[in-house]
């Protein structure tokens, strides 16, 4: 039977996972939401929603994060389908795609503030209600908003390094992520390839690179006169 730590755990997956599989849809990788996975992670988190009282001080705090984070691409993901259910959605195209880029980064830095201080004064609330010291408390919380500010910050371009993308899967979901919010930017919506597919590339063009000399292979995404750019070179 999983301990609460890994089904907490097993929730931050799902999340990360359920964002994939909506930036899969809104790209038009995917003919229809990820409905059944979002079914899923909503059971789990509202099962622990009434289960708080078993949950240590850390438990209870990284819960609350999930929450928290699942709540804000909610939201997100509403707004999308509700653009696109009205035929509204707007697609960018060449230039454009460099200027929504400069935006995006000014707003994420905006938002990365706010993450901070929301954060910090959440975790002072909860430090007095459940006798944790607030330096810890603090500390957790500082922590926690640079994770949230560096998922919201979108670099114009991302760069990766692998060497057993095999036993990497996270970071290969990453630069998958990337690769279709850039696709996503440009209006290049044909050719998304699904993940399953992604993976199998990255692992035969890493092997194939690494058989020429090296031991990691750097991955880089990038918004090149309008169209997305994967690259992959021997990094070391």
């Amino acid at each position: 039977m999983a301990t609460i730590d890994e089904e907490l755990g097993q929730i931050e997956r799902d999340i990360r996972t359920l964002k994939i599989e909506f930036e899969q849809y809104f790209g038009g990788g995917r003919s229809r939401p990820p409905t059944d996975t979002q079914w899923r992670l909503e059971t789990n988190l509202k099962r622990y929603s009434d289960r708080t009282g078993e949950l240590s001080s850390g438990q209870r705090f990284r819960y609350s994060n999930l929450a928290s984070t699942y709540a804000k691409y909610q939201d997100m993901w509403r707004k999308k389908l509700i653009q696109k259910e009205s035929g509204t959605t707007q697609h960018h195209y060449g230039a454009a795609a460099k200027a929504i880029e400069g935006e995006r980064q000014r707003k994420a830095a905006e938002d990365a503030m706010r993450l901070r201080i929301a954060a910090e004064t959440a975790v002072k609330t909860a430090a007095e209600d459940i006798g944790v010291s607030s330096a810890t408390a603090i500390a957790h919380a500082a922590a926690d908003a640079a994770t949230r500010a560096a998922e919201v910050r979108h670099a114009a371009d991302f760069a990766l390094a692998l060497s057993d993308p095999e036993h990497e899967t996270e970071k290969v979901e990453k630069l998958y992520q990337r690769l279709v919010e850039a696709r996503t930017e440009t209006g290049e919506k044909a050719g998304v390839p699904s993940l399953k597919d992604f993976e199998r590339f990255v692992r035969q063009k890493t092997k194939a690179l690494k058989e020429k000399g090296g031991r990691e292979i750097e991955y880089t995404v990038s918004i090149e006169g309008g169209h997305v750019k994967l690259k992959a070179r021997v990094s070391s």
